[in-house]
């Protein structure tokens, strides 16, 4: 036998330890893979809302509370709370909808279009809990910006700001709630970021190949 028979015997070999997949056996597999990525955007989702959902009611502290109350912020905290629960809820529903539309497709292209608007989907889901979070700080913190005196007033009978000069009381409050503020935006972009753009990123990798197959 000669090095040219040798070396098809080897190459044969190796076609029959790595078989060619289909067209339909790499559909199916795409399908599987993106099927799995919605369904998880669906239950990261609830638990995210049940996550915030537990804080308010068991972990939210006594103090802040209090200061909600005291400078008539709860109808505001109750209204702003009330209305991201209801739209996170229509998100929450919207990503149901697409997991059982995306079980369902038999083309490439209605994957494709799935995918796609999935994709559409939790970018806006991203935006709109950005944006609660940063436009409720924003509006609170002018709401109290313009009732210094009654901010003064509660914040010297804290234990927290009790012991700060009144001249400076309100300019600390302020930089504190900049800074928490701040820091909670930052956190919470990483958070969406680290869990919906991993996500995201898969989509847009099973999208990419399910554009090469329908070429």
């Amino acid at each position: 036998m000669d090095v040219l028979d040798t070396l098809k015997k080897e190459w044969q070999n190796k076609e029959q330890k790595f078989p060619k997949l289909s067209y339909n056996d790499i559909y199916s597999m795409l399908l599987k893979k993106s099927s799995s990525m919605v369904k998880w955007i669906f239950i990261i989702s609830i638990c995210e809302l049940l996550l915030w959902i537990l804080i308010s009611i068991f972990l939210f502290p006594e103090s802040s509370k209090q200061f909600t109350e005291a400078m008539g912020l709860k109808t505001f905290m109750l209204i702003s709370s009330t209305v991201s629960y209801v739209v996170v809820a229509i998100f929450i529903y919207l990503f149901y909808r697409n997991y059982k539309t995306i079980q369902v497709t038999s083309t490439v292209k209605q994957l494709m279009e799935s995918i796609l608007k999935t994709r559409k989907t939790v970018r806006y889901f991203v935006y709109f809990n950005i944006g609660i979070s940063a436009l409720g700080l924003i509006a609170m913190n002018i709401y109290l910006y313009f009732n210094q005196e009654q901010l003064a007033n509660v914040l010297s009978s804290t234990q927290e700001y009790g012991a700060i000069p009144a001249e400076n009381l309100t300019h600390v409050f302020f930089i504190a709630q900049l800074i928490v503020g701040t820091i909670f935006i930052g956190l919470l972009m990483l958070f969406y970021y680290l869990i919906y753009g991993l996500m995201l990123r898969r989509l847009k990798h099973n999208y990419r190949e399910l554009k090469k197959i329908e070429l």
